[in-house]
């Protein structure tokens, strides 16, 4: 059986980074839990408020997950995100959107040792989001990703890297569309503790579809009018409610930084900055993570 160029250079790096021990950090859609989210066994509870602000408008989500830490290797989440967005079309108009997105479900195996800590997660999603307002494909959707990272003294360099039938939303970048086409994703870069509950991080992004893709815009709807326009950097989504066509609409490359701030067990706050160089777009972002479990566990007491 002959492989898909792009299945092959998924395989090869993969092979690299499993030969070579590499560190890493997880991949878009399966990122590594908030240091306020983990826990060595039990129910886990949490929310979050995430959300990006770029050129485009803005999308934000309210998560509710909920889930069960098996052991420390073992644990498995369910989440229901709530979408909101706003944006301008290519044409000037206004759109703004609120709707349930995708419920989803992920399985994680944790493995910590001195070498390296690897992490791998499969994640599928539901299609219960409104396609017409770029929540849902309308098609099951599934990423697995594996993350590895090893701790040296306060660095922290890691590498991730992943593949799906749809490119997921990153803690860095919620992306004003959502896609449906096999997709390969890798990132690799570097986490600093500063101490006090305060680490500063870097790293620098690749997307490589193939095949057909498909993109559903969180800009233009079917009663937005927006449609239409010239297309700049290849942002098809100010466009169009839907397009199709070859992996040059997904295709992206970049680099982020963030901050993050874990005060508290219960509590995480982050705050990055994502570029596409493809779309040329500068995103904002923020996000906030209660870990509910944590503050139940400790009114019990």
């Amino acid at each position: 059986m002959r492989l898909h160029k792009g299945a092959r250079y998924f395989l090869v790096a993969l092979a690299l980074f499993l030969a070579e021990t590499a560190a890493a950090q997880a991949p878009a859609g399966t990122a590594t839990p908030r240091k306020g989210e983990q826990q060595e066994h039990g129910v886990t509870l949490s929310e979050s408020f995430e959300g990006s602000s770029n050129a485009d408008g803005q999308a934000m989500d309210l998560t509710s997950a909920a889930g069960y830490v098996f052991n420390k290797h073992f644990s498995w989440d369910l989440g229901i995100p709530i979408f909101f967005t706003r944006g301008t079309t290519s044409t000037g108009t206004q759109v703004s959107n609120i709707g349930l997105g995708d419920i989803f479900t992920n399985f994680r195996l944790t493995f910590k040792n001195p070498a390296v800590n690897y992490v791998t997660t499969l994640t599928g999603a539901a299609p219960s989001g409104d396609t017409k307002k770029g929540l849902s494909t309308g098609r099951a959707t599934f990423d697995w990703g594996n993350n590895f990272s090893r701790e040296f003294d306060r660095w922290t360099p890691f590498a991730n890297l992943g593949v799906g039938n749809s490119l997921y939303n990153t803690r860095f970048f919620e992306r004003p569309f959502v896609t449906l086409g096999t997709v390969a994703h890798f990132e690799a870069g570097t986490e600093y503790d500063l101490g006090h509950s305060v680490s500063v991080r870097a790293s620098a992004y690749d997307v490589a579809p193939w095949g057909q893709q498909k993109v559903f815009s969180r800009l233009v709807t079917t009663t937005s009018g927006g449609a239409g326009g010239t297309v700049k950097h290849g942002r098809v989504f100010e466009n169009a409610v839907e397009t199709t066509g070859g992996a040059s609409l997904v295709r992206d490359n970049g680099f982020s930084a963030a901050l993050d701030v874990n005060p508290i067990r219960a509590l995480d706050f982050e705050l990055g900055y994502s570029r596409s160089v493809h779309f040329q777009l500068n995103t904002i972002s923020f996000g906030v993570g209660v870990n509910l479990s944590s503050v139940l566990h400790k009114a019990r007491q």
